[in-house]
């Protein structure tokens, strides 16, 4: 069982940053690869980054590659999404997730456990 609570939501301007984090519980964090998706208001949730297991394979969506970075420590149980050069199409409730695989997906139905989320509005 492994409990998320996604962190660092906000608002903020076009351009400008934020650095949300996601808090895991348990002790078999590093066995899971994590995602970060996100659903804006009348949209499916969609995919944005993942990593594996042990941080070195990541994959980013094309609508934010160059710009967001997803990153984690398995010390600290933690997964994190770094945004950058935010747009007002980046606002949406952003959620970590995590897959019980050594590689994350882009499916939303691979995901064993899901975070409740946390608001991101970029403001134009």
């Amino acid at each position: 069982q492994v409990q998320l609570v996604e962190s660092g939501g906000g608002l903020v301007q076009a351009g400008g940053s934020l650095r949300l984090s996601c808090a895991a519980s348990g002790r078999t964090f590093s066995t899971y690869a994590m995602g970060w998706f996100r659903q804006a208001p009348g949209k499916e949730r969609e995919f944005v980054a993942r990593i594996s297991t042990g941080g070195r394979s990541t994959y980013y969506a094309d609508s934010v590659k160059g710009r967001f970075t997803i990153s984690r420590d398995n010390v600290m149980n933690m997964a994190y999404l770094q945004m950058n050069s935010l747009k007002p199409e980046d606002t949406a409730v952003y959620y970590c997730a995590a897959r019980s695989s050594s590689y994350g997906s882009r499916s939303t139905y691979e995901y064993d456990y899901w975070g409740q989320g946390t608001q991101v509005t970029v403001s134009s």
